[in-house]
């Protein structure tokens, strides 16, 4: 049951998200301060109670913080199956894409920096799972695939905050699998050079 009532604040919010900005969710004439207002409007929408809001969520920050906690273990436990940089980077945007709306609100909210830590933390995540497939079999030592996987998640870290600025207006699968061929092989290359200096 609680799982249950807390997927569907979830849910309530994001839709709530995509019809308009987080920061002007509200409810008729209501004057509170905006965290009470907020939580009303969702507990309307899922059927709760505020007391039942409040149960899970200290405020409407919280909730945001939950979600893409949420988003970044399921990110997590499946990041290791994918056998490439650029399968890993469009997993990690999906949540983005197939929740358009909402997310621009969230980076146009005073939330911008959850959803930036999320997508900071997806990106390295992905980075550091595919360097380690690709540095098996070779001695190289964790400090180097550290360095590198941050590399790599720094610049598609910037390619995301680029991509969220504008608005999500680009497709972005052209030019990762046009990066993803400039770049092919690098990173096993430049593992295998590092143990060839270590050496």
């Amino acid at each position: 049951m609680a799982q249950r009532t807390k997927n569907a604040i979830r849910q309530s919010f994001m839709e709530l998200l995509a019809e308009r900005p987080f920061d002007k969710i509200t409810i008729g004439d209501i004057t509170e301060d905006m965290d009470k207002i907020l939580v009303r409007d969702i507990a309307q929408r899922s059927e709760i109670t505020r007391n039942a809001f409040y149960y899970y969520y200290q405020d409407i920050y919280a909730l945001v913080e939950d979600i893409f906690a949420l988003e970044l273990e399921q990110f997590t436990q499946k990041a290791a199956a994918y056998t490439s940089w650029q399968d890993a980077f469009r997993a990690a945007i999906a949540f983005a894409l197939d929740n358009r709306r909402a997310v621009l609100h969230i980076y146009q909210s005073s939330s911008r920096e959850t959803l930036e830590r999320y997508y900071r933390q997806t990106i390295l995540s992905a980075m550091t799972d595919f360097v380690h497939m690709m540095a098996q079999g070779l001695d190289v030592p964790e400090g180097k695939i550290t360095a590198l996987s941050r590399f790599y998640a720094a610049a598609l870290e910037g390619l995301t905050s680029q991509w969220l600025r504008d608005g999500m207006t680009e497709d972005l699968a052209p030019f990762i699998a046009d990066l993803g061929e400039l770049l092919d092989g690098n990173i096993r290359l430049s593992l295998e050079r590092c143990v060839r200096k270590e050496n």
